[in-house]
């Protein structure tokens, strides 16, 4: 059954359709982390350790990335407009349930339903921008959904610390029945339908995408709690997601109707594409892991006060996103991409000039120069990765575009958190090396006589200082490394031809 494509210049009520989409796409971006400052709050009130609650987080991400890749078949099946709107419905349901939980199993078992739901509106969101926008305006369209998808991470912890300081922390989840309720009524309203697509669903091909998906983020947000490669589990967790994936790859590779077909990766502008977003992900949720609690341990900065400080960084994404949506249209994207790409580079070297003794000056023009550059990258690279893949495809690359997103953000996030607590650990034993009554340079400073209890367990903590600052700058320019080391793969992009009309390629079977 041949898929009929949408006249973009045809569709009515564009900016109401927009505004409804992004509405659920920003309700769905801030779960991923509006919920982390909650979790003290969550322990006492769901009888849980420590240990346990963390699976508040664990259990939303798993499940969202198991969903994801399944997007695309189930849109072609039920119809994208049909099952947009079940997912916002369902989203807003599960984060009520959350809301109202009562114990640690019910918190789960809604974070679980939550993820399943939330996991097809990213994606969708990507792919109805698209198809509803002319394609010189593509670039305008996904600057739009990239200051949500990169703002909403932003403001998240700041949100959620504010609701749960001044509310309380089930109104983190309450928070989204408004929000759903009108993205609801706005896609119910306006949003156009598109034609269904019958295809076999690979149910192996997506139970091995799941294994290997799933086993992998189990991995990634585990191991910091279970100390890596000295816990069993993770070994497990490893062999599994090494399987899976290996399986999947073959079966992809053989099989007559394979449940993502291989044509998708013979694009060169989106396997590239694919490659950066995932590099994005890493720098993007990298840095907002390691700045709130830099800021709280070593500058004794609160929730508020945090997410002032880095609000600056969400405005210079808004305003690199608004301006790059225009330029994207008049220069080459492969340009922005690079300036993109060393403006950021650029940010995170400022960020290696971080001291204890300065104030927050240096945080937020560094921030604001991040923004600024994450912008440039995030629009042309979200407009090229699709520009010469056919609109068949596009449900099911929007979901691998942002599974690899997220990917990219855990792997960040467990590597740089990795190399945080041991840099600290081997830190601290050097500098406390040089805290002896042999050292004449201390003991000019204090007398030997006078390093009682109370002293020592001062300049213990300038160690501790000290040591952490040094850890979160190794892993600044750990960040900064990588993303220089992503500048080069800028030259396998391609520029799209000036004239490819969408429906040549949306003829295509």
């Amino acid at each position: 059954m041949s898929v009929t494509a949408v006249n973009p210049e045809s569709i009515p009520h564009r900016g109401l359709i927009t505004v409804s989409i992004m509405l659920a796409t920003i309700m769905q971006v801030l779960d991923t982390t509006i919920a982390n400052v909650a979790l003290p709050s969550m322990t006492g009130d769901l009888a849980a350790s420590r240990d346990t609650i963390t699976w508040v987080l664990t259990s939303y991400i798993v499940a969202a990335a198991i969903m994801t890749p399944v997007t695309g078949w189930l849109a072609d099946r039920f119809g994208r407009r049909e099952l947009f709107m079940v997912a916002i419905v369902g989203f807003t349901i599960a984060s009520m349930a959350c809301g109202m939980s009562w114990n640690l199993n019910s918190m789960v078992a809604f974070r679980i339903m939550q993820g399943m739901f939330g996991a097809a509106i990213v994606p969708l969101s990507q792919s109805f921008l698209l198809d509803i926008n002319p394609k010189e305006k593509h670039g305008q369209a996904m600057a739009i959904w990239g200051a949500g998808i990169m703002v909403g991470p932003i403001v998240g912890p700041t949100l959620g610390g504010y609701l749960t300081e001044y509310f309380n922390w089930r109104y983190v989840f309450f928070i989204n029945l408004p929000v759903g309720i009108l993205a609801f009524a706005g896609c119910m309203a306006y949003l156009p339908g598109a034609d269904r697509r019958i295809r076999k669903f690979d149910f192996f091909g997506f139970a091995m995408l799941s294994l290997g998906v799933g086993a992998l983020q189990l991995m990634l947000d585990r191991g910091g709690e279970v100390d890596w490669f000295s816990a069993t589990e993770i070994w497990i967790e490893l062999a599994l997601s090494i399987c899976g994936f290996w399986v999947f790859i073959v079966h992809t590779l053989t099989a007559d109707d394979p449940f993502i077909s291989p044509s998708i990766f013979l694009d060169r502008n989106f396997v590239t594409g694919l490659v950066f977003i995932f590099i994005v992900g890493i720098v993007l949720l990298a840095s907002l892991a390691l700045l709130p609690p830099m800021l709280s341990n070593i500058f004794g900065y609160d929730t508020i006060t945090t997410g002032l400080v880095m609000a600056p960084r969400g405005v210079g994404t808004m305003i690199s996103m608004i301006l790059v949506g225009r330029l994207v249209r008049v220069i080459d994207a492969r340009i922005l991409v690079t300036a993109g790409l060393s403006l950021t580079a650029y940010s995170l070297y400022m960020m290696t000039g971080f001291s204890p003794q300065m104030d927050s000056a240096l945080i937020i023009e560094s921030g604001i120069v991040q923004g600024l550059g994450l912008g440039l990258v995030f629009v042309p690279l979200s407009t090229v990765a699709f520009a010469t893949l056919p609109p068949i495809h596009r449900t099911d690359a929007t979901a691998l575009f942002s599974l690899t997103r997220n990917i990219g953000s855990s792997i960040g996030i467990s590597i740089v958190t990795l190399f945080l607590t041991r840099n600290i650990q081997i830190n601290h034993t050097e500098l406390s090396a040089f805290i002896n009554p042999f050292n004449d340079k201390l003991t000019r400073i204090v007398p030997q006589d006078a390093l009682g209890p109370k002293v020592l367990q001062v300049i213990d903590g300038m160690v501790n200082q000290q040591a952490a600052m040094i850890a979160y700058v190794d892993d600044f320019k750990l960040v900064m490394i990588i993303t220089l080391a992503a500048i080069p793969l800028v030259f396998l992009l391609r520029k799209p031809p000036a004239a490819q009309p969408m429906e040549a390629a949306a003829a295509m079977e």
